[in-house]
């Protein structure tokens, strides 16, 4: 089984989507391995987004997911799982994102766009280690 990262973002959390994200994972097989709710630090979100270090989208980007309690999570599956859930959730701007996809379904904006999912292996790998360092 492969494992991915996966966290729902502050703005779903506050809207009340988790159930609704997680039910859409288990639906497609993925099986929760971990999953923990947490005010994500400042510190945490820096180095989750490092390869975003000087864009100027970074501290938007931050501040969003800094602002209140987010779900972190791991999944696993067969396959690349990271792929699959990267299909689930859909283009990074919910007016891009095609209908039936995470964010083409829940999202309401490029800043508040529910969910976040790891790009590739090595990302997941990386990403899991900053969040579950004991599951890495």
């Amino acid at each position: 089984m492969n494992r991915t990262l996966v966290i729902v973002k502050p703005d779903a959390v506050e809207r009340g989507l988790v159930g609704e994200v997680l039910a859409r994972l288990e639906r497609r097989q993925l099986r929760l391995v971990a999953a923990e709710l947490r005010l994500i630090d400042l510190a945490t979100a820096r180095r989750h987004y490092a390869e975003h270090e000087g864009k100027p989208f970074i501290e938007g980007v931050i501040a969003l997911l800094t602002r209140s309690p987010a779900l972190v999570a791991i999944v696993e599956g067969p396959g690349e799982t990271w792929k699959v859930v990267r299909a689930m959730i859909g283009a990074t701007n919910p007016a891009e994102a095609a209908p039936g996809t995470i964010r083409g379904d829940l999202a309401v904006d490029m800043s508040q766009n529910v969910i976040h999912g790891s790009d590739s292996a090595e990302s997941a790998q990386r990403e899991i280690a900053i969040f579950f360092p004991h599951l890495a």
